[in-house]
């Protein structure tokens, strides 16, 4: 038995020093509250921030090739020189002599043929660089004319192009045979 009533002790078992200890424990549930009210609700507010992923994709086509066909060759034919000219052989074969140059019996001209493969359905581009034919030293230059500038895959993957040219013809070329070479190239539009 005391002097005085006694105080009950607080939750948080310390003595009851007077009004600062219960302005203390009232800051105490004051946090704690606070912390448990923050630790209930997300760290971001609904509406500041959202996240979603993306999509990533990638696509790789058959690589195009080029075939030249075996035995194709852009045949300028047989003819005699006069005092010059040409040889056009268009596209698909035909061929005709400018100036002095004349065929001769058994002519024949040709034209070059190609096979592209790729990615069906897919467009590319053909280029032809001119050459030259030579025999020995001597040598002639023509230049190569595509049968299209572009052309398209079909289903399977392939298509074909043929290859004419323009050979030009000096008055001095000596009687043999002219081989000679020239590229092709062909690219995915």
């Amino acid at each position: 038995t005391g002097i005085g009533p006694q105080r009950k002790r607080t939750w948080l078992s310390t003595p009851d020093t007077g009004p600062e200890q219960r302005v203390n424990e009232m800051k105490s549930i004051a946090i704690l509250a606070a912390f448990a009210a923050f630790a209930s609700t997300p760290a971001f507010a609904a509406g500041n921030t959202q996240t979603q992923q993306g999509t990533a994709t990638a696509t790789v086509i058959a690589p195009i090739t080029l075939q030249h066909t075996n035995g194709a060759a852009i045949g300028f034919g047989k003819f005699t020189t006069g005092t010059g000219g040409t040889v056009v052989v268009s596209p698909t074969g035909v061929g005709s002599p400018t100036g002095d140059v004349t065929f001769v019996s058994g002519n024949t001209n040709t034209a070059d043929a190609f096979t592209v493969g790729g990615e069906a359905n897919r467009t590319f581009a053909i280029t032809t660089t001119g050459g030259s034919v030579s025999n020995g030293s001597v040598s002639m230059s023509f230049s190569t004319t595509p049968s299209a500038a572009t052309g398209t895959l079909n289903n399977s993957g392939t298509a074909a192009f043929s290859v004419g040219g323009t050979l030009t013809v000096p008055g001095t070329a000596t009687a043999g045979n002219y081989v000679g070479t020239y590229d092709a190239t062909v690219t995915y539009n």
